[in-house]
């Protein structure tokens, strides 16, 4: 089954250049690398910063675009992992050593498979 890790962080926190920002980030690659050699890495992305995103809606018929993100928070969403695993306990478990798991927070979710039924809310 696919999952997708939502990275949550505070850039503030991340890129504020002490020892332990520095530790957390040398630590990405070789936790990519593990996950792939262990086939649990589906893809995975950096994103932007929310300084230089939009947020677009549609309403009435016309587009609304926006510079940012719609709420304001510290944590902003940094990136993200498709995952493979049998379930979502070993999906935690995966991300569970992710290092920003050690300064941000790290959202699981499943990924639909909507060929199958939709899900009953």
């Amino acid at each position: 089954m696919r999952y997708v890790a939502l990275i949550y962080f505070d850039p503030q926190v991340v890129f504020n250049s002490s020892p332990e920002a520095a530790a957390v980030l040398a630590a990405i690659g070789p936790y990519d690398e593990m996950l792939r050699a262990g086939g649990h890495a589906i893809q995975g992305q950096p994103l932007g910063m929310p300084n230089e995103a939009k947020t677009v809606r549609k309403r009435g018929g016309k587009q609304l675009v926006k510079d940012g993100p719609f709420a304001e928070t510290k944590e902003v969403i940094a990136g993200f992992i498709i995952l493979e695993a049998a379930d979502m306990d070993e999906a935690v478990r995966l991300v569970g050593d992710h290092p920003f798991a050690s300064v941000g927070a790290i959202e699981v979710r499943t990924i639909p498979d909507f060929s199958q039924p939709r899900p009953v809310l």
